[in-house]
């Protein structure tokens, strides 16, 4: 059974956040939510970086460590979900995970936290798949129609990796040994996406050619 894992190519992340907003097209995430995010390091300056963000539905996940009701649980396929029904709003879980993934909307003119929501890599929750009732709390089920996660289909510069993670790491490993780049060619657009090849050389003028 394919373990399901994302991955972000820093290097070829152009900060575009089309990942952002086909998460939220997709699903349908009420305002104040993001399920996925790009952070941007170093902004501005030499050394810049961007990458997306979300839940990395880990293998050892601390979210599913602290949580009172034990409302997280994994598939056959290693997504981490969760239970909404089950959910409290305590927070536990926003303060145990390292990407910021669980998401509280907030509600009425004191701040109420409602249920959690984090991104479900487009697997859906505990409800029967493709039904109504799962879209309202979890947003589309694509994995069970076959399908990837949007954020990752949609990603233009292919940066945004998602699926079996034996095949995304055979992807990325191809990516690196490709670049092979040293000292100030490991970053920039011919690191990330390799130089033409066998692109012809200019012609040269000879002598007593005429101009």
């Amino acid at each position: 059974m394919a373990r399901m894992k994302f991955l972000c190519d820093a290097e070829r992340c152009i900060e575009c956040n089309g990942c952002v907003t086909a998460c939220k097209q997709e699903h349908e995430v009420p305002w104040g939510v993001n399920r996925r995010r790009v952070v941007t390091i170093n902004d501005g300056v030499p050394g810049e970086r961007s990458i997306s963000v979300a839940c990395m539905h880990c293998s050892d996940a601390p979210c599913m460590a602290v949580c009172p009701v034990d409302c997280f649980y994994r598939t056959e396929q290693g997504v981490v979900l969760h239970d909404k029904d089950l959910c409290i709003g305590c927070g536990y879980c926003f303060y145990a995970c390292p990407f910021g993934a669980p998401q509280f909307p907030q509600a009425g003119v004191f701040g109420l936290r409602g249920k959690m929501d984090k991104c479900t890599f487009c697997a859906g929750g505990p409800e029967k798949d493709g039904s109504a009732e799962e879209f309202v709390k979890y947003g589309r089920n694509r994995l069970s129609e076959g399908k990837l996660p949007a954020c990752a289909e949609m990603c233009s510069t292919k940066a945004l990796l998602g699926g079996d993670g034996d095949v995304i790491a055979d992807i990325y490993r191809h990516r690196v040994m490709k670049r092979g780049a040293k000292g100030a060619e490991v970053w920039g657009w011919g690191a990330a996406y390799g130089k033409p090849e066998g692109k012809p050389a200019a012609a040269q003028p000879t002598a007593g050619a005429k101009s």
